[in-house]
């Protein structure tokens, strides 16, 4: 900003905030929970405003002589101008009612501050810049996102209120099957379990490297945009979009990969590739293969594709692969920050967020090699933001068993936490040489 412009600011609310308090100090009670000292932008009215901040905690009459009293023991009366400048602010409050009001605007006056001062500290770096664009763009986006929370605060609502919305959201997410009120995973006995992946929720599939955590992420976003015309984003860190695409293809086709790749096709299964490229062609999935994602680019580019094209799934392969902007020596703070904020996504989209994470090899060393909770690798904080820890089993891979001729084999789902339903183990049947998830029960190409 140049030198001559004067930041946004609200001398007027400022007092009338100060003077308001000085007349009846229980209008801190409100206050007090979003407005803070360094919201002020006069130095004195920090430093007044910050005095009775300290009396009302500690259980002190706050007025006009116990605030001048305070501030003459820490040397600052006569900086503010002396007891004079505070009996003045009586004169100046119009009415104390409207104590809130005042308080928004000088509150509104500190975040068009904070913008700016975060515009010039973009401006500044950009101009002196000597690192890649990219990393530039990262932390700009950071230093935006994390001003953007500073707005978001909440306060206690009634619970009338929210159940009103409760039976809103009841009655609208209602489906005719009684069974499924989220995004369907596809499979009976995982949606008898979860009544589909809910909106806001951050779901984590977690297993050891190549027992099948991506084919399973793709059956589930088939079934979601195939079967239920439900748009989902993709975010592969790992393997290209050529890749995905041909996964989803042989899975959606019962073709195999193999096949696929060294050209040794049927006339039958030409076919069946041919019908499923016909059925792929209108599902709405959405793929990223940026490599070295930052996560804050990721945010931004759900965001857009929300708006864009309304998104009811988001999918993360795999979590531990994004980049976080600052760059931290404690690889597990970067994934607790990368964990929070995939979170904070899922909430803002309202959608559910399905991310990928490795397991250590904890599981390995135990006799009963099942994953737990204790194995999902980098952070505790991934457990702890979770709504839903799913783990993929396979006794032919833990065990390095041969399987079946064609691949096929059981695979365990372990529901490890469920935030708001029961934990348990639903039994699919992995059809590798396809990449297809299938029911059990059923056993059948059209199962799934």
């Amino acid at each position: 900003m140049p030198e001559d412009r004067v930041p946004p600011h609200s001398i007027e609310a400022e007092q009338s905030v100060l003077g308001a308090v000085l007349l009846d100090k229980d209008i801190l009670i409100n206050l007090s929970v979003t407005l803070q000292s360094i919201h002020f932008y006069r130095d004195a009215h920090r430093s007044i405003y910050q005095c009775m901040i300290d009396l009302y905690m500690a259980n002190q009459p706050v007025d006009l002589v116990t605030v001048a009293e305070r501030l003459t023991q820490q040397g600052r009366l006569d900086d503010i101008g002396s007891i004079t400048y505070l009996t003045s602010l009586f004169d100046v409050t119009p009415v104390i009612s409207n104590a809130p009001a005042y308080a928004k605007i000088v509150y509104d006056k500190y975040l068009l501050r904070q913008l700016i001062s975060a515009g010039n500290e973009i401006a500044a770096a950009a101009l002196n810049a000597s690192g890649e664009p990219a990393n530039l763009l990262d932390s700009a986006e950071q230093r935006i996102f994390k001003l953007s929370q500073l707005r978001e605060s909440r306060d206690f609502v009634p619970l009338v209120n929210v159940l009103h919305g409760v039976y809103d959201l009841l009655n609208a997410s209602k489906l005719p099957n009684g069974n499924v009120n989220g995004v369907p995973a596809g499979y009976q006995m995982l949606d008898r379990l979860t009544h589909g992946f809910q909106k806001g929720d951050l779901i984590i599939l977690a297993a050891r490297p190549s027992v099948g955590k991506t084919a399973f992420s793709l059956n589930l976003s088939l079934n979601a945009a195939v079967r239920h015309q439900i748009p989902v984003a993709f975010f592969s860190l790992e393997m290209p979009k050529e890749q995905l695409a041909m996964r989803m293809l042989c899975a959606e086709s019962v073709v195999r990969s193999e096949a696929v790749r060294n050209g040794n096709l049927t006339d039958k299964e030409w076919e069946r590739l041919a019908r499923g490229i016909q059925e792929l062609s209108s599902a709405k999935i959405f793929i990223d293969d940026t490599p070295a994602l930052s996560v804050m680019e990721m945010r931004s580019k759900a965001r857009r594709l929300k708006m864009e094209e309304n998104i009811g799934l988001i999918v993360v392969d795999y979590m531990q692969l994004l980049r976080y902007p600052h760059r931290s020596e404690n690889r597990q703070q970067e994934v607790a920050e990368i964990t929070r904020t995939l979170k904070a996504l899922a909430r803002e989209l309202e959608v559910p967020v399905l991310a990928l994470a490795q397991l250590s090899r904890a599981s390995e060393q135990r006799s009963d090699r099942r994953p737990n909770l204790s194995d999902l690798r980098e952070s505790g904080e991934i457990e702890q933001a979770a709504d839903l820890v799913m783990f993929l089993y396979r006794e032919d891979y833990q065990s390095q068993q041969t399987g079946p001729s064609d691949g096929a084999g059981p695979i365990e789902v372990i529901l490890g936490k469920h935030r708001n339903g029961p934990v348990g183990q639903v039994n699919l049947v992995f059809r590798k040489d396809y990449g297809r998830f299938e029911n059990a029960a059923l056993g059948s190409e059209d199962a799934g």
